[in-house]
């Protein structure tokens, strides 16, 4: 699987886990040391991967469980060595998010290093 494919695959993680709810998945997709960055309703949030992974497995029922899932697009991606930048439009617990993604190649594969997210509409 090339390196783009890996990206992709780590992105689709990420989305499949805010989807089923599951903290692992977050765990799988991010770098133990990432971080969650941005606004939400006008507060200014930073979050561990285990704070974001906590938050995920909050959502109960999960999205797909309520039948809402959770869609996303790809708007941009770029690799540039072992460093990769994936900006994603995804609708997760009816919020439009951006999300600008910083991924690193680490011996266990790519992993998110940084989700900086921006609110698009409420």
């Amino acid at each position: 699987m090339s390196d783009k494919q890996q990206v992709e695959t780590c992105v689709e993680t990420y989305i499949e886990s805010m989807s089923r709810s599951d903290p692992s998945l977050v765990k799988q997709a991010f770098h133990p040391n990432g971080n969650v960055v941005g606004y939400l309703h006008g507060d200014f949030m930073e979050m561990s991967v285990d704070d974001f992974a906590d938050f995920v497995a909050s959502q109960q029922p999960s999205p797909q469980e309520s039948g809402d899932g959770v869609s996303f697009q790809t708007l941009a991606c770029e690799l540039e060595g072992a460093t990769a930048l994936v900006k994603v439009r995804d609708i997760y617990l009816g919020i439009t998010f951006v999300d600008t993604l910083s991924l690193i190649k680490t011996d266990d594969g790519w992993r998110i290093y940084n989700k900086l997210f921006h609110v698009e509409a409420e």
